[in-house]
């Protein structure tokens, strides 16, 4: 029998992760790292999101911010080429 390493998010919680595997376990600590990475952004995306919109509660400033930072990489070319933001969503859609 052999021995797999499996690796999550602190902030996830080893709990949470039990319940997702398919999302939220890792095979290499890279990808856990990765993971955290985009927990921490999102974390002050909510922050900064529930300073600056007023009437936003945490729930909903919550979901933003995790959408945002499960694709910074879309957001960042989209600084420059702002209609990517449109297309990525009807992209979604279809």
């Amino acid at each position: 029998m052999a021995v797999q390493a499996l690796y999550y998010s602190d902030k996830d919680g080893l709990e949470m992760a039990l319940k997702n595997p398919g999302t939220l376990l890792f095979q290499s600590k890279a990808e856990a790292d990765a993971r955290d990475k985009v927990l921490e952004l999102a974390e002050n995306i909510q922050l900064f999101l529930q300073a600056r919109v007023e009437g936003i509660d945490e729930a909903l400033a919550e979901q933003c911010a995790m959408a945002i930072a499960e694709e910074k990489d879309l957001f960042q070319k989209a600084l420059k080429k702002p209609e990517l933001l449109a297309q990525a969503d009807s992209d979604q859609q279809a």
